[in-house]
């Protein structure tokens, strides 16, 4: 005699438990129902697209969007012809962040790294400077903007990706910088929200 299932009493304990509540299921557990809809809370605006209109007059050179809350980069060309959603590494605190209207001033495919002068203060053991390569903190590519310090740019410490991890700057996957680069030009509008 088989101890194993038969398919027919299989597919009847399997139809037993699609008609049964949940609440039965759990009765006489220590498993604990609960809603769930009252403790997590979802970032739903995180990968949504946007329109640009409520955030430029114009698409002159192209636009990029980086909302710091959601961590996400959106961009548009000026044709409108492209549109593109990253994910984004943000300002480990608020006080790290700058918002408001900058540009691209400067585009680095292998940029070099020193540790601004904040940094240095907070870090004293950090290098006073990194070249390009794998230790660089500013990945493959960097595109400078008009604020002194801040830059968009690649990572090659993955886990940084979706999370408060930087000190001012918006970090990209290497990959997804190096799509950007070839995208932004210098005189792109940038707006950080």
């Amino acid at each position: 005699m088989r101890n194993d299932l038969s398919r027919r009493a299989f597919l009847a304990a399997g139809a037993a438990m699609i008609g049964t509540g949940a609440a039965a299921q759990t009765a006489n557990s220590t498993e604990i129902e609960s809603d769930l809809s009252q403790q997590v809370q979802r970032n739903i605006s995180s990968f949504r697209s946007l329109d640009w209109q409520p955030y430029f007059s114009n698409l002159n050179n192209g636009a990029i969007l980086v909302d710091i809350q959601s961590r996400a980069l959106h961009y548009w060309s000026e044709d409108q012809a492209i549109y593109k959603l990253y994910p984004t590494s943000v300002p480990l605190t608020d006080d790290l962040t700058r918002t408001g209207r900058t540009e691209v001033t400067r585009k680095v495919e292998g940029p070099s790294w020193a540790p601004t002068p904040a940094m240095r203060i907070r870090n004293p053991e950090w290098p006073e400077f990194i070249g390009p390569g794998p230790d660089n903190p500013l990945g493959s590519h960097a595109l400078y903007l008009s604020w002194q310090y801040y830059r968009i740019h690649g990572t090659h410490d993955t886990r940084k990706i979706g999370r408060r991890s930087s000190n001012g700057c918006i970090g990209l996957y290497n990959e997804q910088i190096a799509e950007l680069f070839g995208y932004a030009k210098v005189g792109t509008q940038v707006l950080l929200i």
